[in-house]
This record gives structure tokens, C-alpha cells and sequence, in this order.
């Protein structure tokens, strides 16, 4: 156990935004909700996917690749992911929507974990996580 490890400052993290930290090998997602921040971890329990790329609605962020939404504030997993066809999808080759259709059957077995949670700290304009 690390301990608190500083991380960020406040002031680089306004309120309704992420900002991405690495901290003892861990990479860790911060998010400012009306001013006070939680940290998750940065990968989407699904398939690792970055997800400061996606959306964040409220106290939830969606995941870029797959649309699983994940609670920030307490890092489980809200939905599972939604396997939607492309936009234009009636266009592509009948052999690539039976590929797509597999490949969407496949994702589906995988489980979608919640995210992993960090204990945070503000001292000043210090953003420490508990590791």
C-alpha cells in the first residue's frame, strides 16, 4: 500500500471535466462533479477501452468503443455494453455485416466488470488517491 500519492492539482481539473493520471503504474481517471473529484480507473471493464474518450453524462461515463456506462463516483458498472450497427451499415458488404454480427455475439460473452476506485484527497490545491 502506497499510501496518499499526489496526483494533480485542483486547478487542473475544472468542474465537469477528466483528466487522466498515471500513479504507481496505475492509470487512473479523474472527474470533477460540481467540484469534488473521484478517480477511477482510466480502462473500461469491458475491453480496456481509454475511457476519458468517451462521454461523460452526469456521474456517468460512457465508454467510447462499446457504450458500457460506468458511475464515477462509485466506479460500477451501470449498463453493459450496446452492440449497435455503424451508422450507413445497410451500405457495407453482406460478408463484413456477418462479420460484425459474430464479432458483436463474441463481445457479448465477455464479462463487463465495474471500474476499480481510488480514495481521494484534497490538501490544498493537491489531488492526492489512496493507493
Amino acid at each position: 500500500m502506497a499510501g496518499l500519492v499526489a496526483v494533480a492539482k485542483v486547478s487542473e481539473i475544472p468542474s465537469g471535466s477528466r483528466k487522466v493520471v498515471t500513479a504507481n503504474g496505475r492509470e487512473i481517471l479523474l472527474t470533477n462533479l460540481d467540484g469534488k473529484i473521484y478517480a477511477i480507473s482510466r480502462r473500461c471493464g469491458h475491453m480496456n477501452a481509454p475511457l476519458e474518450d468517451g462521454v461523460l453524462k452526469g456521474k456517468e461515463v460512457v465508454c467510447p468503443m462499446h457504450g458500457a456506462r460506468f458511475d464515477v463516483t462509485t466506479g460500477q458498472k451501470v449498463s453493459d455494453p450496446v452492440m449497435a450497427p455503424p451508422p450507413g451499415a445497410d451500405k457495407l458488404p453482406p460478408d463484413f455485416l456477418q462479420y460484425l454480427g459474430k464479432l458483436g455475439q463474441l463481445m457479448g460473452k465477455i464479462t463487463t466488470l465495474s471500474c476499480p476506485t481510488y480514495a481521494v484527497k484534497i490538501e490544498g490545491e493537491s489531488v492526492k488517491v489512496e493507493l
